[in-house]
């Protein structure tokens, strides 16, 4: 079976850091590439005609959809694979592929994306799934930020033929789709882009914030708004404003199905850990059966008991989060549970079991310095 033609459609600004590293993991596998720059200053565009000359230029207007619209227009080909310089190919399974296209060929496929980011000193990933392949026939971009993949000339319907899917980070998320079934796309990227300095990304995060608030005056109350700001603020640690942003989404009528809703709620709940809001905290108990599906919710729930003092349910929530399979980032229900449990044991004295859930946690760096600490 061969794979029918497919563009790879890029926008791009300064992003000499990247951008070589992306185009060479595309280059295998022969796709066109459209790569649309909007003003680059750096090598950029030097780098970027070593791989493609598919390369146009597009005045900016503040509106991020524009930009993703116009590379659409300018791909000799109806599928579109639409990446950021900052996501690396990690895998294609192009067979598999082929055969989705053809059963899914008016629908929209959900690639997988691995955030890496700064945990502290540790490295975590956060896997999400983001609508980015389709058929450009059928399909374009909405919104000035945080831009959505809509029907062409449809009125807007919720998805309902699809698995719950996890994300949180990521600069491109579905919120509602446009379109009547989705399905999971044999695409894997490694998203790097939060490697940069604290001043890239406070400026970016201040880029973000300001488009966002001129988005809701445009549109008006909207929970998938109230939620990228929350997440904006959290990037900047700024924790107050970001409780209030969540609660302003969270206090609309939002279904729970929608990842974006699972992702706020955990979020809300950092929030309220790092303003000290412990006992509040506690009230994500009453929604406990409707969000305990993925791992991390459970794991954010032995943190709450944890931070309240009750050490026997941290635990015992902690041991629920290693059962569930589904997650966002990568250790909420193995080796971060794990950890946590022992960080417990040990300062309760119970050194014994300490070792043992530590040892539980493999090459998890901060594991190991507790584990030698107790030798």
């Amino acid at each position: 079976m061969i794979t029918p033609q497919i563009s790879v459609c890029m926008i791009a600004k300064n992003e000499e850091k990247h951008i070589e590293e992306c185009l060479k993991r595309l280059k295998p596998y022969h796709y066109e590439i459209v790569l649309v720059d909007t003003g680059s200053t750096d090598s950029t565009l030097e780098i970027a005609a070593r791989y493609t000359d598919k390369i146009y230029h597009f005045d900016w207007v503040n509106d991020f959809s524009a930009a993703r619209n116009f590379a659409l227009d300018k791909a000799s080909n109806n599928w579109v694979l639409s990446i950021d310089c900052d996501e690396y190919i990690e895998s294609i399974d192009e067979k598999e592929l082929s055969i989705l296209m053809e059963k899914h060929s008016q629908d929209v496929g959900q690639i997988l994306i691995r955030n890496r980011f700064k945990q502290g000193a540790q490295t975590s990933i956060e896997n999400v799934r983001v609508s980015r392949f389709f058929n450009k026939k059928y399909y374009h971009f909405v919104g000035a930020i945080h831009e959505q993949v809509e029907l062409r000339n449809a009125e807007p319907e919720i998805l309902t033929n699809i698995p719950t899917i996890t994300q949180n980070n990521s600069d491109c998320q579905p919120h509602l789709h446009y379109a009547k079934h989705a399905y999971y796309a044999p695409i894997t990227l490694l998203h790097v882009g939060y490697d940069g300095s604290e001043e890239e990304m406070r400026t970016k995060c201040l880029r973000n914030i300001s488009m966002l608030e001129k988005e809701l005056e445009a549109v008006g109350p909207d929970s998938y708004i109230y939620y990228q700001l929350g997440q904006s603020c959290m990037k900047l640690e700024d924790y107050h404003k970001a409780y209030e942003w969540f609660n302003l989404g969270l206090s609309m009528d939002v279904d729970p199905a929608q990842s974006y809703v699972q992702t706020m709620v955990e979020s809300y709940g950092y929030c309220m850990l790092e303003l000290k809001k412990n006992e509040e905290a506690l009230q994500l108990l009453n929604i406990y059966d409707v969000f305990s599906v993925r791992a991390d919710f459970v794991f954010l729930m032995g943190l709450i008991y944890m931070n309240n003092g009750r050490f026997d349910k941290a635990v015992e929530e902690f041991i629920n989060s290693t059962t569930i399979e589904q997650y966002s980032v990568e250790g909420t229900n193995s080796y971060r549970a794990n950890y946590n449990i022992g960080v417990i044991y040990e300062c309760t004295g119970h050194l014994d079991e300490a070792r043992k859930y530590y040892k539980k946690c493999g090459e998890f760096e901060m594991a190991k310095v507790r584990l030698r600490a107790l030798e």
